[in-house]
């Protein structure tokens, strides 16, 4: 029990303790700066809550909370990418149900993530065979958290990774699906596990 009103991804108690770690000498020896660290410490607890999520039955669904940032054709493919930011909750879960065949760290910039260069950004990339998630680091996210590895079965909604303090996550939808498929659009709020992207294709 962490007596939260919500969990903490894995990784959030790390940036916590260390806060509360300084705020302890720092209460005999600077109290303002004690009142930082303790507000800093708390902060990272509630950017990294986990709180349950309920996914529909069917459709592929937005592997992380925010606003639509992305929509774009690759080839025969269609992106759509959700920008996070620090208000959001920082897990991502799995679109649709996939057997994951690699997870690839691509070392990057850490450009904005609402920025077209942020495409060239340090990034993880979970390949699910017809498709792709895609973590992406921003300028102050530089911690991204994959909790998942090749051989792994996946089921719509799943916890898959975090990205420490925002960002944005991509999906890389099955060649089956086109805008014209499309249940969202850019600039529209989603909800990880929740909100569906498409409908499973007939």
């Amino acid at each position: 029990m962490t007596g939260l009103p919500y969990a903490v991804a894995s990784g959030g108690w790390r940036y916590a303790i260390a806060y509360f770690a300084l705020a302890l000498p720092a209460a005999v020896f600077a109290p303002p700066l004690a009142a930082v660290a303790l507000a800093l410490g708390v902060g990272s607890l509630w950017f990294h809550r986990d709180p349950e999520r309920t996914p529909p039955e069917s459709g592929i669904i937005a592997p992380a909370d925010g606003h639509i940032s992305v929509i774009r054709e690759e080839g025969d493919r269609l992106r759509v990418g959700t920008f996070m930011n620090v208000t959001d909750v920082h897990i991502n879960r799995a679109p649709t149900a996939g057997t994951v065949k690699t997870v690839d760290h691509r070392p990057g910039a850490y450009k904005p993530a609402f920025s077209k260069d942020s495409d060239r950004n340090e990034q993880v990339v979970i390949d699910c065979g017809e498709y792709h998630v895609i973590q992406i680091a921003g300028w102050f996210a530089r911690r991204i958290h994959p909790y998942v590895e090749p051989g792994d079965e996946l089921v719509r909604g799943q916890r898959i990774g975090h990205i420490s303090f925002g960002s944005r996550v991509d999906v890389l939808l099955p060649s089956a699906y086109s805008r014209e498929d499309l249940l969202v659009e850019k600039g529209e709020a989603v909800t990880a596990g929740e909100t569906r992207i498409v409908e499973d294709a007939i």
